[in-house]
């Protein structure tokens, strides 16, 4: 910007346009002139200039009221003006300040000090600029990354319906209510410190008595500001890493499945699935935090369809901690403490079987012969009515078996737990036989 920016210099004489019009036009600057207050705020309904010149004592409307004229409209709020005048009285310049001008010249004034100080407020909004821009553009990635959110959102309850979206909503809601709490805090600090900086680099500009320029140091506590500023951004960088972790794991979670299958890691889908029910696992007034032990194998990459098998492991780990939170109530506090209630994902190869194993296994209540026979069937539930469709391992079996090729069993006896048992091929069985979804 600077030497091509546009400048309006307003003044009643026009022997001053004439000159201040020559001095900024030699050095680049494009001007445009105006002989009063009134034909100044009709210039800028259409015209936006980098920078104004302002009068103060001109018929008609002055200096002061055409400067809060124009810091009152949004949108020429934030251009800087600089009263240039022969009023040179502490009163008035106090005055211009409180209505918002940047600063304050004298006349008659020198040529190199004019420049100078116009020069320097150049460089200042255009640094503003620039920090609105940064400020935009984060904010547009916030936005971008909310709005992934949403759509991951959308396409993970496709099959899991309403019992899925609770987990879900509930999880990232949780997950990300401290990051973003945490940056916005943190957007409020830095701003406030910021503006107190502009206003001591503003007491250089204008070139304030030391005693001044001291006064404010301290007053804003100069040195403290340029240790906390460097720690807040990077506290603020923390946040936003978290919230890029979240995200990705969501994308990772409730990915869309292609036509056809791709190779993918299982335990990025099972450490997702367990982040979004993170919110669920944690302590609450009945139970201790459910225990998660993971004992992953080395698994290669396997051809599947990701986003079904996620919604695999989020149905049956969701059930697991539904029943944990039903049967808490009926166990003391510390008798849980002492024997935690534990999920143990086991991940393993079968080689001779040519697939890939996954057992997720609870220490909770276990299930009756009976309702292990059933519980893949479509509708069937043991929850209350309202709190559970029968719909997740009905998907779940579906998923495994159809799409899949591969089996999803359950063993359980009552009063030691469950385990879901679910084996992958790790080669497809038939070349020209279809490989679809299941819808």
């Amino acid at each position: 910007m600077q030497d091509s920016a546009e400048i309006l210099v307003v003044d009643d004489v026009p022997a001053n346009l004439e000159v201040l019009t020559e001095i900024l036009s030699s050095v680049g600057y494009t001007v445009a002139a105006v002989t009063s207050g009134e034909r100044a705020l009709k210039r800028l309904h259409a015209y936006v200039p980098d920078l104004i010149l302002l009068d103060i004592q001109m018929p008609g409307i002055d200096g002061f009221t055409t400067c809060q004229e124009i810091k009152q409209n949004p949108h020429t709020a934030n251009i800087p003006v600089i009263f240039i005048t022969a009023f040179s009285d502490i009163g008035n310049i106090v005055r211009g300040f409180s209505l918002g001008a940047v600063d304050y010249i004298t006349k008659p004034f020198q040529q190199l000090e004019l420049l100078t100080r116009i020069r320097n407020h150049l460089k200042i909004r255009e640094a503003q600029q620039r920090l609105e821009q940064q400020v935009m553009e984060r904010t547009h990635e916030l936005q971008t990354t909310l709005s992934e959110l949403k759509a991951s959102q959308l396409r993970l309850i496709q099959q899991e319906k309403v019992s899925a979206l609770g987990n879900l909503v509930a999880g990232v809601a949780h997950e990300l209510n401290n990051p973003v709490g945490f940056v916005t805090g943190n957007v409020r600090e830095l701003r406030r410190e910021i503006a107190d900086l502009m206003i001591h680099l503003e007491l250089y500009e204008r070139q304030a008595p030391a005693q001044e320029i001291d006064y404010h140091r301290q007053h804003i506590d100069l040195d403290y500001l340029r240790q906390d500023i460097p720690k807040i951004l990077a506290s603020m960088q923390m946040g936003c890493d978290r919230i890029q972790t979240i995200t990705t794991s969501l994308r990772t979670f409730s990915r869309a499945d292609q036509v056809t299958k791709t190779y993918t890691n299982l335990h990025d889908g099972l450490d997702g699935t367990l982040l979004i029910l993170q919110h669920r696992i944690k302590a609450t007034g009945d139970r201790p935090a459910i225990t998660i032990i993971k004992n992953y194998g080395e698994l290669p990459e396997i051809e599947c369809f990701p986003g079904q098998l996620n919604q695999v492991f989020m149905n049956i780990l969701a059930n697991a901690i539904d029943m944990f939170d039903e049967v808490a109530p009926q166990f003391l506090y510390q008798e849980l403490e002492e024997q935690p209630q534990t999920i143990t994902i086991q991940t393993t190869v079968l080689e001779s079987e040519k697939a890939v194993e996954i057992i997720i296994e609870d220490n909770g209540k276990g299930m009756s012969e009976q309702v292990s026979a059933q519980v893949f069937d479509h509708l069937f539930t043991t929850k209350a009515v309202g709190q559970g469709t029968g719909l997740g391992l009905a998907i779940a079996h579906q998923i495994i078996t159809e799409a899949h090729h591969g089996s999803l069993t359950v063993e359980s006896e009552l009063g030691k737990g469950s385990r879901f048992i679910i084996q992958i091929p790790t080669v497809e069985p038939h070349a020209d036989e279809p490989q679809t979804r299941p819808i």
